[in-house]
């Protein structure tokens, strides 16, 4: 069972979570050929594209949905598109140099994020307004 513990998540940050997960994955990748001086392009990954869907649907129970049927008719349709997406992109060719481009920002974005939701929440609980479990 998925317990989720904090703040709700906006839908719209919902949307994005498997391609700023995809993004951050195949930037540092991308960054780790770089590095070790591997030339030219990369092929985006199919399972890459599965692990950002799986993300998505671990925080699918932390989303405030705005309507009943968004739960059912949003949530996995959505998750789905994406899912297949990554398949149908399996094995396409990018240029290593805009895959680092675009995916570190993203992960300097998200590891940003992280510290400002760490600090949002620290300063909750020592004001004793501690988040409460969804579960």
């Amino acid at each position: 069972m998925l317990c989720a513990v904090g703040r709700p998540l906006r839908l719209t940050a919902w949307l994005a979570v498997p391609f700023l997960f995809s993004s951050a994955v195949l930037g540092l990748t991308g960054l780790g050929g770089l590095l070790l001086g591997v030339p030219g392009s990369m092929a985006l990954s199919g399972p890459v594209f599965g692990a950002g869907v799986a993300v998505g649907i671990a925080l699918s129970n932390t989303v405030v949905w705005t309507a009943r049927w968004q739960r059912v008719w949003l949530r996995w349709p959505y998750l789905a598109s994406v899912f297949v997406g990554g398949l149908l992109l399996d094995g396409v060719r990018v240029p290593v140099v805009a895959v680092v481009c675009l995916g570190v920002p993203v992960t300097a974005l998200l590891i940003a994020e992280y510290f400002l939701e760490r600090r949002r929440t620290a300063a909750l609980s020592k004001a004793g307004l501690t988040p409460t479990s969804h579960c």
